[in-house]
């Protein structure tokens, strides 16, 4: 298949290694060129703008930043939309709001292309070992067509049904559990580290027992011992998907308090200039305040 990938950082880098690896014919746009050298060694194809790198492709792919990003490589002036085959197919795997999804979804109707939503779960180190978790929504024709190419870059896909922003209402509400998990976490720890108990004996009891699961054994250790390397996701990448969580609640009257905790403690990080961390960095702010913070 002819493939097309907009959007080379750590994620969309490892997502298009994989579609690569799956023998599919690749064209690859980022706004810095550097980021695509490994795969343009591994056998893909340069493009010069996004428009160009559509030109001959069946299915786009696209993981940028934030909404603003997507819409500029989809309708902006050297967008895509305009030079896409008759029936190509745009998979969405960025955080962004429903209410964009669906409007791009819109645009593309109108010129007889397609829009998926897949937003995608994992670190970058899962998207290297194809060990995402994938949620879809939006046409059921395009889903089935993708679906052997999500095969190759995840461990499952789950669908939320036609209405092509579900599967945004879900990832938003997964980080929020996320935000949530670590900030339970950094109080519990600096509790106990306030009370001359260790900080990984804590953790490593809890996620032994109770909480043994990824979220609190990934994360976990990185709050307990407070090292917030390698970067997933920075601090400022994550306020913004709160940002949009909260948006989404304001909308539905949904009141999410411990939604309004995570944002300003992610906040507070961005405020203080805290960078080159994993966004479950925020949990410093807990010990800070604590008065025994080592970030």
């Amino acid at each position: 298949m002819n493939i097309a990938f907009i959007g080379l950082g750590n994620m969309g880098e490892a997502i298009a290694q994989n579609l690569l690896k799956g023998g599919h014919v690749l064209t690859v746009f980022n706004r810095t060129k550097e980021k695509a050298d490994a795969l343009l060694q591994a056998g893909a194809q340069w493009a010069a703008t996004p428009a160009e790198a559509v030109e001959r492709a069946e299915v786009i792919f696209t993981m940028v930043s934030d909404d603003g990003a997507l819409r500029d490589v989809t309708t902006g002036e050297f967008g895509f939309l305009p030079a896409l085959l008759e029936g190509a197919i745009h998979v969405s795997c960025s955080t962004i709001a429903p209410d964009t999804s669906r409007q791009l979804a819109e645009a593309h109707q109108q010129r007889n292309t397609v829009y998926v939503a897949c937003p995608v779960f994992g670190k970058p180190e899962a998207a290297q070992a194809a060990k995402l978790w994938l949620c879809t929504s939006g046409n059921e024709a395009g889903k089935a067509k993708i679906k052997p190419l999500l095969e190759l870059i995840g461990q499952g896909v789950y669908d939320f049904g036609e209405d092509v922003g579900a599967a945004n209402v879900v990832k938003l509400s997964g980080n929020f559990l996320l935000g949530c998990a670590i900030e339970a976490m950094a109080e519990a720890f600096t509790l106990a580290e306030k009370n001359n108990i260790s900080r990984t004996a804590v953790w490593t009891f809890f996620t032994d027992t109770l909480f043994n699961s990824p979220v609190y054994k990934n994360y976990g250790k990185l709050v307990a011992e407070e090292v917030y390397q390698p970067v997933g996701a920075t601090p400022a990448l994550i306020r913004k998907d709160i940002r949009l969580l909260l948006d989404e609640a304001q909308k539905a009257l949904v009141p999410m308090p411990f939604g309004q905790i995570v944002h300003q403690q992610l906040t507070a990080t961005v405020a203080k200039g805290v960078k080159d961390i994993d966004w479950a960095g925020f949990a410093g702010e807990v010990s800070e305040n604590a008065g025994v913070s080592k970030r």
